[in-house]
């Protein structure tokens, strides 16, 4: 062990523009989420490792000697682009969790034995491991990301793998960009556990923070852009992600004449966002450019209802705010779920607080937040707020 006690951070993410277009090979902007999952990793001597899932207060414990066994046979893959089948089927027969589980806490643990396992391989080292979040589960604003994401950095710091950046005197640190992308690659391993086959693109955006460009495959991280404020709003309308997906590919299947533009639309509506932000974080930010972000926030948001996924809740979010001159739209895989509303710098906090009230009023969850964060971070104590600092040490 390289450290006693280390405490990181990681953002969540929401698509700022180009759900749905980008599994077929269209653009789309991902934006980090200043909701972030706190982690703090402390070095025992107990024999043990323990972790609390995030706001679970429950620990789950494993004895040392236990998890050695399970490291039979397994060899280090440098280049971290397969998960180890073998380690991850004895994972689960260790912890009783079938193959076809898609219980989340479930994935969870297994995200977490598996990342320490392979991170101390070659001594396994007693540590306790305490998770909150802001994030909400399940809302598509890449909770799970941020979770491997921290548990990423924090493993690999402790091991040694990478350096502790947090500099006496300094409140909270980043890594070097060899080091990201190491982070980056553990948690996309955690991530395949839990979803099996995703993007990329929320635990790029975890590591990296600020603005990602996602096409073909690519994930680009943008060069410095302006922090937003927004509302960020839950509908708390379940939504099946796949069932919502496959409903697209049905309707392009179905018309494509008609579909195929307007996915070219929505792939033109990332890119013209994409070069307002450039214009806003080179010259400062005008009346103009707010005009064209609201402008395409209210373009994205018609195709997405072209594309059937609009939802009656998402319809109530997009009339509230525009009562009040604010422009929104959903965020995600829709159906439900997460939209997010711009807001100016000159927007009235008297405005803010009528549209956060009426919202609650129909049953939604809502925040004032701000998108643009910065990505994963290591912190002193001094850092956190008292609230933050209180839950993690009360694990």
């Amino acid at each position: 062990m390289q450290t006693r006690e280390l405490f990181v951070s990681a953002p969540g993410k929401v698509i700022l523009h180009g759900e749905h277009s980008v599994v077929h090979g269209k653009v789309a902007l991902a934006v980090s989420l200043n909701l972030r999952t706190f982690l703090r990793l402390q070095s025992t001597s107990s024999g043990e490792v323990r972790i609390n899932l995030p706001n679970i207060d429950t620990f789950l414990s494993w004895e040392i000697t236990a998890l050695q066994p399970l490291l039979a046979g397994y060899k280090e893959q440098g280049d971290l682009k397969e998960l180890d089948a073998d380690l991850l089927k004895r994972l689960r027969e260790f912890t009783g969790i079938s193959d076809d589980s898609t219980d989340t806490r479930s994935m969870a643990v297994l995200a977490f034995l598996y990342m320490y396992l392979t991170v101390f391989a070659e001594d396994l080292a007693s540590i306790t491991v305490s998770v909150w979040s802001e994030l909400p589960t399940g809302a598509g604003l890449g909770s799970s990301a941020a979770y491997n994401v921290c548990l990423s950095a924090a493993l690999l710091s402790a091991r040694g793998t990478i350096s502790s950046p947090l500099m006496p005197q300094q409140e909270s640190a980043r890594w070097c960009k060899d080091e990201m992308e190491l982070i980056n690659r553990w948690a996309f391993m955690g991530e395949k556990i839990i979803h099996g086959n995703p993007s990329g693109v929320d635990n790029a955006v975890g590591t990296w923070g600020g603005f990602l460009r996602y096409h073909a495959g690519n994930i680009t991280p943008l060069s410095w852009v302006p922090i937003l404020r927004i509302l960020l709003t839950n509908t708390k309308v379940p939504r099946s992600t796949k069932v919502l997906v496959s409903g697209v590919k049905d309707k392009i299947n179905k018309f494509p004449s008609v579909m195929k533009p307007v996915l070219e639309s929505v792939s033109a509506v990332s890119c013209t966002c994409e070069q307002t932000l450039t214009e806003m974080a080179a010259n400062g930010p005008s009346v103009e450019h707010y005009n064209i972000l609201e402008e395409l926030i209210d373009i994205n948001q018609h195709h997405l209802n072209v594309m059937g996924v609009g939802h009656s809740s998402l319809d109530t979010l997009c009339r509230v705010t525009l009562a009040r001159g604010l422009h929104s739209k959903l965020t995600g895989a829709g159906g439900g779920g997460c939209g997010i509303t711009l807001l100016r710098p000159e927007t009235d906090t008297s405005v803010i607080q009528s549209t956060v009230e009426e919202l609650k009023s129909c049953g939604f969850d809502c925040w004032e937040t701000s998108i643009g964060a910065p990505g994963v971070q290591q912190h002193s104590s001094a850092a956190l707020s008292q609230d933050i600092l209180k839950i993690l040490n009360s694990y």
